[in-house]
C-alpha cells in the first residue's frame, strides 16, 4: 500500500486492501494548525455543532453538523459547497470552536452556517484527488492566459473544489484589475465555474509556507489569522538599522515580528529624559548616538558621525545634566559616578585554565624494547641505509674506539655485535663471497673499528648468528676477530 501526503490539504492518501482510494490526517502538516487542549474534558459546558473544516492551506470555515454525525478532530467530511459540495478536514470540535471564532473576529449571529453532509467515501477521496491533481497546471495556464491579456496581476494558488465543479483563483493586484475578460476565458478553457479571490502579499506567503530569517517557519502559516499594519516606526522605536532587506520577509513587507515586542519598548522609553539637543560640558558638546532602552543607559559622542568614543549615562544623570544646561551651567566632566560605581562591583568573571597544555602531546612515545626512534639503530654503531654514514656510524666508531683502546675484551665475543645487513639474514658457506660482494658495492672499512660494511650497515631483526674468530664476512667488531681487533 503506497501513501502519499498531500502537505496542502494536511493528509495522505492510499488505497485499502480492495483497492478503493482512502484519505487519514497527518498531524503537524496543517497550516494554521491549532492544538485542542478541551478535547478530553468530561463533561463539556454545551453540545456545540458547529465544526472548524479546513480546506486547502489557510483557508478555513465552520459548518454546522445537522444530522448529528459522530465527529472527531482529524474526519474527512463532505460539506456544503455552492454548487456541488467540497471536501475538508476536521480541525476543532466543541467548546473551542467559539473561542476560535471569537479570536478570528467571526460574528455568528446572523450567520446561515453551512451544513456537513457526510464522511467522505472511497468514491469522493477519488474524486478530489482527481480535483487535486489538476491545480498546478491549471495555475501555470492561468498565469500564461493573464499574460497574453496584458493584466497586471499575478495568480499565485488555484484550489479545485473536492467535485470539481468550481475552482478558487487566488491573485495579487497594486491596483484594480478588470479581469472579466479572464473569467470568460478560464471558464471556457477548463469547464469549470470560476471564482477570483484577491489576496495581499502577506496572505500568499502564508497559503505558500516557507521558513523565516529566524529559522522557523512563517508566522502567516502557523498561527496569524489577522495582519495588522507594521510602520517603518516600529523598527526606530526599538533603535534597529534602516536596512529595507533586513527588515521585509519573504511577502516582501516588513516583518510582522516587529510589532511582537513594539508596546514594550513603548512603556519603557516613557522613562527616558526628552533631549533637544546636545549635553554641554566644559570640553564641548556631546550627542546622543544610541541607547539600552531596557537597561536604561545612553551613550553619547562628541561627534554625532562617530562612534569612536562613546560615554555611557543613566537616564538620571542625564536628566540632571540638562537640568544644569537649561541654568546655564555646564559639567565639568561627562561621567557617571553611580555607573562606574556599579561596574566596579560586578564580580569578576572565574578564569578559565587550559589543562590539556598541561600533558605532552610525545608521552605516547616511549621506548619499547629498546627500538625507539632515537636509538633503534644505534646500537651496533649502525644506521639503517649507510653503514658508514649518520649518526649510527659515528656511535658505532666511538664503540670501536673504547673497545680497541681500553683493550676491554669480553667472554661472549658474540654479544657484542649484531649483523645489521638485509642480505646476512642467513649464513653463508663462503664468506669470502660477502666480502667481495661489499667491495664491489664501495664500501669501506671502519678506520679505527677495523669493521667491514656489513658490520656497520643497517641491522635486520634477523637471528644473530656469529663466528667467535670473526671474520670480514660476517661483520664481527669484537676486538679480538681475524681483522677488526688487529687494526684496531
Amino acid at each position: 500500500m503506497t501513501c502519499i501526503k498531500n502537505t496542502t490539504r494536511g493528509c495522505c492518501f492510499s488505497t485499502d486492501a480492495n483497492g478503493e482510494a482512502e484519505a487519514r490526517n497527518c498531524p503537524g502538516c496543517h497550516k494554521l494548525e491549532v492544538f485542542d487542549w478541551m478535547a478530553d474534558l468530561p463533561n463539556p459546558l454545551a453540545d456545540n455543532q458547529i465544526f472548524e473544516i479546513q480546506f486547502k492551506n489557510t483557508r478555513k470555515g465552520y459548518y454546522w453538523n445537522n444530522t448529528g454525525l459522530a465527529l472527531k478532530a482529524g474526519d474527512i467530511v463532505a460539506v456544503e459547497a455552492s454548487p456541488g459540495h467540497d471536501i475538508g478536514i476536521v480541525t476543532l470540535s466543541g467548546e473551542l470552536v467559539a473561542k476560535q471564532m471569537k479570536r478570528t473576529g467571526f460574528n455568528p449571529q446572523g450567520v446561515e452556517f453551512k451544513k456537513i453532509y457526510r464522511k467522505a467515501k472511497p468514491y469522493d477521496i477519488e474524486k478530489w484527488q482527481e480535483a487535486i491533481s489538476l491545480e498546478h497546471s491549471t495555475m501555470i495556464r492561468s498565469r500564461q492566459i493573464a499574460a497574453d491579456l496584458h493584466l497586471n496581476m499575478k495568480i499565485g494558488d488555484v484550489e479545485y473544489q473536492g467535485d470539481k465543479l468550481k475552482a478558487i483563483f487566488y491573485y495579487i493586484a497594486d491596483e484594480r484589475v478588470d479581469f472579466r475578460e479572464l473569467i470568460k476565458v478560464l471558464a471556457e478553457q477548463f469547464r469549470i465555474r470560476v471564482e477570483m479571490r484577491q489576496i495581499g502579499a502577506r496572505q500568499e506567503a502564508g497559503r505558500i509556507g516557507g521558513i523565516a530569517a529566524c529559522g522557523r517557519e512563517l508566522c502567516c502559516s502557523t498561527w496569524i489569522n489577522n495582519f495588522s499594519s507594521v510602520t517603518i516606526g516600529a523598527a526606530r522605536h526599538q533603535e534597529i538599522s534602516l536596512n529595507p532587506q533586513k527588515l521585509a520577509g519573504q511577502c516582501g513587507k516588513l516583518k510582522c515580528c516587529l510589532n511582537y515586542e513594539l508596546d514594550s519598548y513603548i512603556d519603557a522609553r516613557r522613562a527616558f529624559p526628552r533631549l533637544n539637543g546636545p549635553l554641554e560640558a566644559m570640553d564641548g558638546s556631546y550627542h546622543l548616538v544610541k541607547s539600552d532602552i531596557f537597561r536604561k543607559i545612553m551613550w553619547f559622542s562628541p561627534d554625532a558621525q562617530s562612534t569612536a568614543v562613546m560615554i555611557p549615562l543613566t537616564t538620571e544623570r542625564v536628566r540632571q545634566i540638562v537640568a544644569m544646561n537649561r541654568r546655564g551651567e555646564k559639567v565639568d566632566r561627562m561621567e557617571d559616578a553611580a555607573l562606574i560605581a556599579a561596574q566596579q562591583q560586578v564580580p569578576a568573571e572565574p578564569e578559565i585554565k587550559n589543562v590539556v597544555g598541561e600533558e605532552s602531546i610525545t608521552r605516547f612515545d616511549t621506548s619499547r624494547g629498546g627500538r625507539n626512534r632515537g636509538g633503534r639503530n644505534n646500537r651496533n654503531g649502525g644506521n639503517r641505509r649507510g653503514g658508514n654514514s649518520g649518526r649510527g656510524n659515528r656511535d658505532g666508531e666511538a664503540k670501536s674506539r673504547e673497545n680497541a683502546g681500553g683493550n676491554n675484551h669480553t667472554a661472549h665475543p658474540e654479544q657484542m655485535q649484531k649483523p645489521n645487513d638485509k642480505s646476512e639474514q642467513r649464513p653463508t658457506a663462503r664468506p669470502e663471497l660477502a666480502e667481495n660482494d661489499d667491495r664491489s658495492r664501495g664500501s669501506n672499512n671502519n678506520r679505527r673499528g677495523g669493521s667491514s660494511r656489513s658490520g656497520n650497515h643497517n641491522g635486520n631483526r634477523g637471528p644473530r648468528r656469529s663466528r667467535p674468530g670473526g671474520n670480514s664476512g660476517s661483520g664481527n667488531t669484537n676486538p679480538g676477530g681475524s681483522h677488526g681487533g688487529e687494526q684496531a
